[in-house]
């Protein structure tokens, strides 16, 4: 038995990102060998990351799909690697069941679907069987048209009533281990990325542990910078972790970040004041996975 969750409801997990990948927004390409990707998952855990989040599809605005066949050439000979050096817990970045039962297979234990399991039908059933959490992102139609003019009405209401949605229908399923991410950037203007980090706490009625993730994204170089002439990826850093406290005082139980170490020591200190205060609603969680 692995404790995939451990830890959860006593202070903010932190989910390393592994972008195995030669077009992801930030990392693209400098994990895409084999050797390479264990070796930055060596230096996550190093930094103390509690969760590896491995992708092998660039979701980022424009990306276009990856077939199915590539996607589990690079992502399941990592995973296995991975475990047969660590017990750390693992989560595949993936809204494909073939690719999510293959990484389970291999060593995974959390399936993180931008989708929030919509975009395949066997998903739900595949996550279902194997018992394990599931990541269900909110996301305004999809990586290539997402941030072409997303228009809401009220962003975190909606966000919140998709969510309710995806949450039923995951329960409906047989599915009780869920965490919900509002899906900062994925069909979002800076304006509402905004919205959702001030609002954040709306989420926390869902009754689910919340993921954020706005490592080194857009809008922080926008604001840092101008909307011409944004911050570079790599001068993202002191935007995420500030997005990141602000994430965590409102409601966040989990972060997503690229930089684990810088990021750690930021929470460590929000937390010593979070978890001093304050008893996160439904009391301390931890799931298990087979």
């Amino acid at each position: 038995m692995t404790d995939v969750l451990l830890g959860l409801g006593k202070r903010t997990l932190v989910m390393g990102i592994l972008n195995v990948t030669p077009d992801s927004f930030s990392d693209g390409g400098k994990f895409f060998t084999l050797e390479s990707a264990l070796e930055r998952a060596r230096q996550l855990i190093r930094e103390g990351a509690d969760i590896i989040d491995i992708g092998g599809e660039s979701t980022r605005p424009g990306a276009e799909p990856v077939p199915e066949e590539e996607e589990l050439r690079r992502v399941v000979p990592v995973i296995r690697a991975i475990r047969e050096e660590s017990a750390v817990p693992i989560s595949i970045d993936t809204y494909k069941a073939t690719v999510a039962e293959a990484a389970l297979d291999a060593g995974a234990n959390i399936v993180n679907d931008i989708s929030a399991l919509r975009f395949d039908p066997q998903m739900v059933k595949v996550v279902a069987r194997a018992r394990v959490p599931v990541v269900l992102m909110h996301m305004l139609g999809e990586p290539r048209t997402m941030q072409q003019n997303p228009v809401y009405t009220d962003v975190v209401r909606e966000i919140k009533e998709f969510l309710g949605e995806r949450i039923a229908f995951a329960r409906a399923h047989g599915i009780e281990k869920i965490i919900i991410d509002p899906g900062i950037g994925f069909g979002k203007t800076v304006a509402h990325n905004l919205e959702i980090l001030r609002r954040l706490s709306e989420l926390k009625e869902l009754g689910c542990p919340i993921l954020i993730g706005t490592s080194r994204k857009s809008f922080i170089g926008k604001l840092g910078g101008t909307e011409e002439h944004p911050l570079p990826v790599q001068e993202r850093l002191e935007g995420t972790i500030a997005s990141n406290v602000i994430a965590v005082l409102n409601g966040a139980q989990i972060v997503r970040v690229h930089d684990v170490a810088a990021t750690k020591k930021a929470l460590a200190i929000v937390d010593a004041v979070c978890y001093a205060v304050r008893e996160p609603k439904g009391g301390e969680v931890s799931w298990r996975s087979t």
